[in-house]
């Protein structure tokens, strides 16, 4: 097989297993140890990444075009004993046009013989899994990852398939992000999902319109943060006309 089309979450580990490859396939040709029990590790002439994003303002060049200008050299340089790495392809520009750019280099590199190099590609895009499943010397590979009340676990451990979704919106709340715009984002999400092509959503002209539900939400945050173990009686009484109030 040649290419593996990583999927799974943010915060998962797909850059880490792929940066954790590259370093291994370094090492052994070196002749070093490797941090595995057992490993085949083919000997690559070159090894090419496409990893993170950054610009070069001084050279006048965007986060897309340096992101453009490393995918072009893996693609005009790259022999069948080379070993790519691409850690997501098109996020800088429209969701169709990266999707769109990101098929046609997995086909690109699976289709043209002169290159046919061993590649890893980690995405967002969903339908790449699709792809990896027609194409006969690609497959899928994700981070698996468990869900509990809304919450996500990240398991650390690679398993064969795709994945089923991003849970971006989940990640999102691990960071911190308002409650109102997750609840916004959750029900956009499901208005996508059923719309698809044919998305046409009335933007929200203000916040106000449904604060009771923000604070309903920071209401059901504060009370998850309460140690009924620690709390005394008074101290109880008072959380409970602090919560009150806020509902008036």
């Amino acid at each position: 097989m040649q290419i593996a089309v990583i999927t799974g979450p943010n915060m998962a580990g797909k850059s880490t297993f792929l940066r954790q490859i590259g370093l291994i396939t370094i090492l052994g040709q070196i002749g070093s140890y490797v941090p595995a029990n057992e490993a085949h590790i083919s000997i690559v002439d070159q090894l090419f990444t496409r990893v993170g994003a950054s610009d070069n303002l001084a050279g006048g060049e965007s986060t897309f075009l340096v992101e453009m200008h490393e995918t072009a050299n893996i693609l005009n340089n790259a022999t069948p004993r080379s070993l790519i790495i691409l850690d997501e392809i098109g996020r800088g520009t429209s969701t169709y046009d990266g999707l769109s750019l990101a098929w046609a280099i997995t086909e690109y590199l699976h289709n043209n013989i002169k290159i046919k190099a061993k590649s890893l590609f980690a995405t967002h895009y969903h339908e790449l899994i699709a792809l990896a499943e027609d194409l006969p010397q690609a497959f899928n590979l994700n981070v698996a990852v468990d869900e509990c009340d809304g919450d996500v676990v990240f398991l650390r451990k690679i398993k064969s398939g795709g994945a089923s979704k991003s849970y971006g919106i989940n990640v999102a709340k691990m960071a911190g992000i308002p409650s109102y715009v997750l609840t916004r984002a959750n029900d956009l999400l499901f208005e996508f999902a059923q719309k698809k092509n044919d998305v046409k959503l009335v933007r929200k002209e203000s916040t106000q319109q449904i604060d009771i539900f923000n604070y309903s939400s920071c209401l059901i945050d504060e009370l998850k943060e309460i140690d009924l173990d620690k709390i005394t009686p008074l101290e109880a009484l008072n959380k409970l006309n602090i919560l009150k109030n806020k509902l008036k």
